[in-house]
């Protein structure tokens, strides 16, 4: 039975459940994009001409009109663009896929490589009967873990707000955490076992 063979090297851990929610905390952290920006003094136009001489007046002294003090300045200590990473081992990250999967065995539909090659036409009604024939709702999340990149069935599955395409050696722990039902075929298994499992 192919759940018998399902990650043969693998061996369940007690710290497996603190291992993926630290490889999860970390994909997250390395996908959210720090984009928000604000200019500082030097960098809002105009200010280049002194506001009033420095002594006499009786205000206060300036230099710009783009002081982060007045009105139309620049800010202080405001956010920029920066990149933000948090390392994990790449023993780490397979042993945390592996963990996931092994956690999900239960939710695996183990299908024949040639139902892949149904969907040699673009027909999302192909798809949905596929879903319906496994005994599975089309409102569940479900991943398909194909061994290759499939043109064919991504084009099929993409108005499917609840299907997702991915292939064996490019798995990430979000997909599989988020997903209800996962359904691979013997030669995605096989890639699976090659990619995560023990080097």
């Amino acid at each position: 039975m192919q759940t018998e063979l399902f990650l043969e090297n693998f061996t369940e851990n007690k710290n497996a459940i603190g291992l993926i929610h630290r490889v999860y905390l970390a994909y997250l952290k390395n996908k959210r994009k720090y984009t928000a920006s604000t200019k500082t003094k030097s960098e809002v136009r105009g200010g280049g001409r002194k506001p009033w001489r420095q002594k006499g007046t009786g205000r206060a002294r300036a230099g710009s009109s783009r002081s982060p003090l007045w009105v139309g300045g620049g800010v202080s200590f405001g956010p920029k663009p920066r990149i933000v990473t948090k390392k994990i081992n790449k023993k780490e990250r397979r042993l945390a896929i592996l963990s996931a999967l092994y956690l999900k065995k239960s939710q695996i539909k183990f299908v024949e490589q040639l139902s892949f090659n149904e969907f040699n036409n673009i027909k999302t009604k192909n798809i949905l009967k596929f879903i319906i024939d496994l005994g599975l709702k089309e409102t569940e999340k479900i991943l398909f873990i194909v061994p290759s990149p499939n043109k064919f069935l991504w084009l099929a599955s993409r108005n499917l707000k609840n299907i997702e395409i991915t292939t064996a050696n490019s798995l990430n722990i979000e997909q599989i955490l988020k997903t209800k039902h996962i359904i691979l075929s013997n030669s995605s298994l096989e890639i699976i076992n090659l990619t995560y499992g023990n080097k």
